[in-house]
């Protein structure tokens, strides 16, 4: 569940952790096992809370530790399991380790980053032709003439996981909210911690639209996996059954299936499936391939029809026909869950909610749509996804 938007406890038009743990009873009457929340630590909000500013303190829009605990305790008194995301591959601009970077040109904190010199005679150009997912170039220039790499926005950097540094501070992160609780994480971009070696150009221009068809080298390297890896071992030294779920965007169901073996995460979104048009063969192809796939390397697939970040499916599925829709978004949820493996719902696919469209500019916070990406208006992006419209179709009949 989108938190913010979830469920609004003390009226101040932001969803809460109070709001989550209000809502309890209802989720667990829908017959779900677990919940998975998105982050609510301290954040600028540049990006919903995907810039992180410290992995350990909640943010005050939506409560504190104590509230976290709460809820905890209480969704395990109702039989779920509680999920939380960690964000791995970035921080915020605001973390005190970029502030410290920003701060001095010999921050020890700057090894933690992955800061380049500029091209050309007077390292104006940035260092490679990488683009933000979020549209525009990945890097941004320090007052001193060093880049910073940001694969999303840049109040973004990313980390450089080669640093014993950055391993560690994550590891700690995690036992701290395993310490209170939390019963596993959703990674996310689960694929992108590990960059090519010499970071090499890619060669072209809309790089956001080949996540889903090839390897590019700043996203899906192989040396991501040691980093999942260990991360098992850890969630493995805790007792019961610790889960690690990736959000991992990868070209095909086989690498996808690389990220759920044995000793890897536990599940892994299928984007495939999200993607996938509603055509039966092409159902019919993603569904075979990804159950071929995951059946290889002995793990189950994870099917998903829509989340934050991607336009609701009744409002995908409807080609401009509501109401068709709202009869495709059911059919989809009893494919889904009627598949092998594990499904995951989001908030207001229950009652078939569709994408909010009519989002006025100054409700507008999506980076993506700020910055050229292929979100319009129309679209909604994950501004109209996080959003609860009020004027459902077939709202209240899941």
């Amino acid at each position: 569940m989108y938190v913010r938007s979830f469920a609004d406890s003390d009226g101040d038009g932001v969803g809460d952790l109070r709001g989550v743990t209000s809502r309890l009873p209802y989720l667990a009457g829908l017959g779900v096992d677990a919940v998975w929340l998105t982050p609510f630590y301290a954040s600028p909000q540049a990006d919903g809370g995907y810039d992180v500013a410290d992995y350990r303190a909640v943010d005050p829009l939506f409560g504190d530790l104590a509230d976290a605990a709460a809820l905890i305790e209480a969704a395990h008194g109702h039989g779920l399991r509680v999920i939380v995301d960690v964000v791995p591959n970035h921080t915020s601009e605001q973390h005190p380790w970029f502030r410290a970077v920003r701060a001095s040109p010999a921050a020890p904190e700057r090894a933690y980053y992955v800061l380049r010199p500029g091209r050309g005679e007077h390292g104006e150009l940035p260092p490679n032709d990488w683009e933000s997912v979020f549209g525009g170039p990945a890097w941004t220039r320090l007052p001193d003439g060093v880049w910073y790499l940001h694969l999303f926005a840049p109040e973004q950097p990313d980390l450089n996981w080669e640093h014993p540094a950055v391993r560690a501070e994550f590891e700690d992160v995690l036992r701290f909210w395993l310490d209170l609780g939390v019963d596993g994480f959703r990674v996310d971009v689960a694929h992108g911690m590990v960059k090519a070696p010499g970071l090499p150009d890619v060669g072209r221009a809309g790089q956001a639209r080949m996540l889903n068809t090839e390897v590019l080298p700043f996203f899906d390297q192989d040396g991501v996996h040691e980093i999942h890896r260990s991360w098992r071992a850890l969630l493995d030294s805790y007792p019961g059954e610790r889960i690690e779920v990736a959000e991992a965007w990868a070209p095909t169901s086989e690498r996808l299936a690389l990220y759920v073996r044995a000793d890897e995460a536990h599940q892994a979104f299928n984007f495939q499936y999200v993607l996938a048009p509603w055509e039966a063969r092409a159902l019919r192809e993603v569904i075979d391939a990804s159950l071929a796939a995951t059946g290889a390397v002995g793990a189950t697939t994870t099917w998903v029809l829509s989340n934050h970040d991607v336009v609701r499916h009744t409002t995908r599925y409807a080609a401009g026909d509501p109401a068709r829709g709202l009869r495709r978004g059911r059919a989809a949820a009893l494919l889904t869950l009627a598949l092998p493996g594990s499904a995951y719902v989001y908030q207001g696919e229950e009652l078939g909610l569709p994408e909010v469209l009519d989002l006025p500019e100054e409700a507008r916070q999506d980076p993506a749509y700020f910055r050229g990406r292929a979100v319009t208006r129309e679209s909604g992006g994950a501004d109209g996804a996080g959003a609860m419209g009020a004027g459902a179709a077939g709202a209240g009949a899941a």
